[in-house]
């Protein structure tokens, strides 16, 4: 079974594969999963030592633990991915096949769809959430307006998750508010008004504890209280942390302003690196870094362009310009495209593993992984038996944790358009004949011709060479079709 490699689990930690919580409840580790929002590689020092911007924090994450080099998210926008990493299942097997949801969205989880929270939480683990959900909530209506008196309806606290403070979607969607364990900790009481690039913002309505600046560190706040009260309990804990940042409203802190001399976006990477710092300190104030595991990751890549014209004026010269020159900064590094394309951009991103005395600091992992896989690696970990209804598409990456090599079909990746693509080893094809999000051309998705590249000798997708190899594309093409006709749980939602 895919989902649970029993022969690892028991040569590489202390707890069998097939267990009872009350048994393992001492020797399983704690669990701190933060998702940062629209972080490109290229904004990491680590991973693009020509980055003007400081990032501390996510440097020393990396040295301390395990970088994987070709990680992916299952789409190249957030929505989806949110999904796809709860769920350990792609989301265009759900009913949204393109795009994002907005912060009154349906909730796009059926109730008996079983999250990681929710594994975790049937093994004995106390489960919590800090951030941005974007899966949708079930706010109440009085007639066809919302009433937001009611406590919402679905959300963390119906999919697994015993503690919830969240924003309902991305902080550029209203409504502009905070919900706890399903209850809005205050009514939307203020007008918001839109607002242009940085500060970009949707119209609506706002309570008066959503400060947009105060948002990260409130996050970094409610993050250091729920790690605080539960790092001495009887139980282990898993934390997901979904950021709000680097993504629009471009707003930093004012202790963060000019610190880079990289405009607002810069600086506001700054603090994102700062909010992971204040969680990781908040894991050694209470004594518990030594049986926590750390995975830091993105929900896709950034959304900042980059332009090799030397004329052209950027983000540094215009804060309102949402691209830079690439002397000054490349958000997603060498890789073609942006957010929400099909292109290495659009869907490779960060992701370090710390785990102290299991993960060989400073590591790096080749091996080509998804967002997708942290369920099942997580379940592994836990000693949890996943049923094959749940988590289709996830494949346990335990293994590569301590060196070793593991199995995993080819990964699929999509588009804000629906645009698809697959990856097998060092060859990538692009079921499509554009970006299938931002960049020109567009194309559409199952579109010829079809896009073939080899990334280990072109990682910037400049030469698709689909008429040299049409072999490997038929191959790939039928692989993907396989994959994408397939349900191994054998439900659509």
């Amino acid at each position: 079974m895919h989902r649970l490699l029993c022969f690892v689990c028991a040569s590489f930690v202390a707890f069998p594969c097939m267990t009872s919580a009350a048994d393992t409840s001492e020797s399983r580790p704690n669990v701190v999963l933060i998702l940062a929002d629209d972080m490109g590689s290229g904004d990491v020092h680590v991973l693009n030592p020509e980055s003007k911007i400081p990032t501390p924090h996510l440097d020393k994450l990396a040295g301390d633990g395990m970088t994987f080099t070709d990680a992916h998210t299952p789409s190249s926008v957030c929505t989806p991915t949110r999904y796809g990493l709860l769920t350990g299942r792609y989301c265009w097997r759900t009913r949204l096949k393109s795009g994002v949801l907005n912060g009154y969205g349906e909730p796009l989880m059926k109730s008996d769809r079983l999250t990681i929270a929710g594994a975790l939480k049937e093994a004995g683990y106390h489960t919590g959430i800090v951030g941005k959900w974007h899966l949708g909530l079930g706010f109440q209506k009085d007639g066809k307006n919302f009433d937001f008196t009611h406590p919402v309806s679905d959300g963390p606290h119906t999919h697994g998750f015993d503690s919830s403070f969240i924003i309902p979607a991305s902080l550029d969607f209203p409504p502009y508010v905070y919900i706890r364990n399903g209850e809005l900790t205050q009514l939307p009481s203020l007008p918001q008004a839109a607002n242009g690039f940085p500060a970009y913002l949707r119209k609506g309505e706002r309570s008066p504890d959503l400060v947009m600046e105060n948002v990260l560190d409130d996050i970094a706040q409610e993050a250091d209280r729920y790690i605080d009260s539960h790092a001495s309990g009887d139980e282990p804990f898993f934390l997901y942390v979904p950021l709000t940042g680097p993504h629009k409203p471009v707003l930093p802190h004012p202790r963060f302003h000019g610190k880079t001399e990289l405009g607002p976006y810069g600086d506001f990477v700054m603090q994102v690196d700062e909010t992971v710092g204040q969680i990781m300190k908040s894991i050694d104030d209470a004594e518990i870094r030594d049986d926590t595991i750390v995975i830091f990751t993105s929900d896709n890549g950034s959304f900042m362009r980059c332009t090799d014209n030397p004329d052209f004026v950027d983000h540094v010269d215009d804060e309102t310009v949402q691209e830079y020159r690439s002397d000054h900064h490349r958000a997603n590094g060498p890789y073609r495209g942006t957010k929400a394309d099909i292109w290495e951009a659009g869907h490779r991103v960060p992701f370090f593993v710390r785990w102290p005395d299991q993960v060989q600091p400073g590591t790096k992992a080749a091996q080509t992984v998804c967002l997708t896989d942290v369920f099942a690696t997580l379940t592994d970990v836990a000693g949890v038996e996943i049923d094959a209804r749940s988590a289709d598409d996830s494949y346990s990456f335990l293994p590569a944790l301590s060196g070793k090599s593991f199995e995993r079909v080819p990964v699929i990746h999509h588009s804000v358009s629906g645009m698809f693509a697959i990856r097998d080893g060092k060859w990538k094809l692009v079921l499509g004949n554009g970006s299938g999000g931002r960049e020109q051309p567009r194309g559409k998705p199952d579109q010829r011709p079809y896009q073939l590249f080899d990334l280990s000798e072109d990682i910037s997708e400049t030469n698709n060479v689909i008429a040299d190899h049409p072999e490997v594309a038929d191959r790939l093409e039928k692989a993907c079709m396989a994959i994408r006709e397939q349900s191994p749980s054998g439900r659509h939602e």
